[in-house]
């Protein structure tokens, strides 16, 4: 009997390894989206996640959430930094995402200010 448990046990560990190993490196998607960055913020009760925001439409119709992951230190520092300003976000989506990464499967991975086509200034 102890060995059958054991087995069982070591059959949900290796699932569970092979479950987190797949959604943690096989990206659904990469690619990139530009907007205004309208919400940056740290939140959660126990774990403390990185959330935010950019409106991709003038009236704020097209809302893209996203989530960074606490390792991404350059990337956090700048949503930070330029919070209103028109930004182009680098993103990876995953198949699902974990309590303890964010609340969205969208993750940051590069950040970079750019020019509002909405305000052409010539």
């Amino acid at each position: 009997m102890k060995k059958l448990l054991l087995i069982v046990l070591a059959a949900i560990f290796v699932f569970a390894l092979l479950f987190y190993s797949f959604i943690y490196a096989v990206p659904y998607s990469e690619g990139t989206r530009a907007g205004e960055l309208i919400k940056f913020s740290n939140k959660g009760v126990l774990i403390k996640t990185w959330e935010g925001q950019i409106s991709q439409g003038i009236s704020g119709a097209q809302i893209f959430d996203f989530s960074v992951m606490s390792g991404e230190k350059d990337v956090i520092e700048k949503l930070k930094t330029y919070q209103g300003s028109y930004v182009k976000l680098t993103y990876v989506e995953r198949y699902a995402t974990f309590f303890f990464w964010g609340d969205t499967k969208y993750f940051i991975t590069e950040i970079s200010k750019e020019n509002s086509p909405h305000f052409n200034r010539q």
